[in-house]
C-alpha cells in the first residue's frame, strides 16, 4: 500500500531533533523522499541516514546557503512537493530585559528564515501538480499558541511566531490566486516535549521525558509525533481544501478560557 505523501519530497529546516526530527520520521515513513536541513550537519545526516533520506547544512538565516540548497535540490530531485519551515529558538525574557541583539535573533530565526524558506522553495514548488498529479505542493510553517494568546515572558518569540501566521495568510492568498498549486498552512504548537523544551523549563541535560499513550489530562505535555501528525496530513493531499489556516496542535490550550 503507497504512503500517503509516497513519491513526494519533502524538505524540513530544524530537522535534526525535536519536532523537526519527528516531521522527518513521520514524513519517511509514508513514502516521502526527505531532505533534512540543519545548523548541525552531523546530527542531520544521522537522522537523514536512520530514514534513507538526504541531509544538507543549513543556516536558515542565510540567503546564499538557502539559495545552495535549492540548487541542490533541484539537481538531486527535480523539484520540491513539502517545505516544513521548523527551525526555531526561544529565549525566556521580558522585554524590559531583552535586548535588540536576542530580538533581532529570534527575527532572523523564525520570520527571515521562513520568508527565505518560502521565497526560495517557490520556483520548485509551483505547478508541480502539472507534472507530477496529486493535489499540489504544501508549505508548513511552525508557529505556536505564542501567536494566539498572550506569554508576558517571551515577547520576541510571539511577535515572530505571529508574524509566520500572517506570512502564511498572505502567501496562501498570493499562490491560489495565481494558479500555483502551492498551499501554506501553519501548525500552532502548545507545549511539546522537546530537547528545547526541556532545556527552558530547569530540566537541562535530564532524559526527555515519556508521554503517555491515549488521552491527555489538560496540562499535559505532547509528544513530537503529535505534531507531526498533523505535518504529515497537511503535507498530504487529503488536506488540498486547507489553505492559509493556523491551527492549534495544543490539547485544547486556546480553547480554554483562562482567567
Amino acid at each position: 500500500m503507497a504512503g500517503r505523501v509516497a513519491g513526494k519530497v519533502a524538505l524540513v529546516t530544524g530537522g535534526a531533533m525535536g519536532l523537526g526530527k519527528a516531521d522527518c520520521e513521520a514524513l519517511a515513513r509514508e513514502g516521502a523522499k526527505v531532505i533534512v536541513t540543519d545548523r548541525d550537519a552531523e546530527l542531520a545526516h544521522k537522522v537523514a541516514d536512520s530514514i534513507g533520506g538526504d541531509a544538507l547544512a543549513l543556516d536558515v538565516t542565510d540567503e546564499d546557503q538557502w539559495i545552495e540548497v535549492m540548487r541542490a535540490v533541484e539537481e538531486r530531485h527535480g523539484g520540491l512537493d513539502i517545505l516544513v519551515n521548523n527551525a526555531g529558538n526561544v529565549i525566556f525574557e521580558s522585554i524590559e530585559d531583552c535586548s535588540l541583539a536576542h530580538f533581532r535573533l529570534h527575527l532572523d530565526i523564525h520570520v527571515v528564515g521562513t520568508f527565505l524558506g518560502c521565497k526560495y522553495a517557490v520556483p520548485l514548488m509551483k505547478h508541480r501538480h502539472k507534472t507530477v498529479g496529486g493535489g499540489g505542493s504544501s508549505i508548513i510553517n511552525m508557529a505556536s499558541t505564542a501567536a494566539l494568546l498572550g506569554y508576558g515572558a517571551i515577547p520576541a518569540y510571539a511577535a515572530c511566531k505571529a508574524g509566520i501566521a500572517g506570512l502564511t495568510r498572505s502567501l496562501a492568498m498570493d499562490f491560489q490566486d495565481k494558479g500555483y498549486g502551492i498551499r501554506v498552512n501553519a501548525l500552532a504548537p502548545g507545549g511539546i516535549e522537546t530537547p528545547m523544551v526541556r532545556d527552558i523549563s530547569g530540566r537541562a541535560g535530564q532524559e526527555l521525558q515519556a508521554v503517555a499513550e491515549g488521552p491527555l489530562d489538560a496540562n499535559a505535555l505532547g509528544a513530537p509525533k503529535d505534531v507531526a501528525a498533523c505535518v504529515l496530513f497537511l503535507a498530504s493531499d487529503e488536506a488540498r481544501f486547507l489553505n492559509g489556516l493556523t491551527i492549534p496542535v495544543d490539547n485544547g490550550l486556546y480553547a480554554r478560557p483562562h482567567h
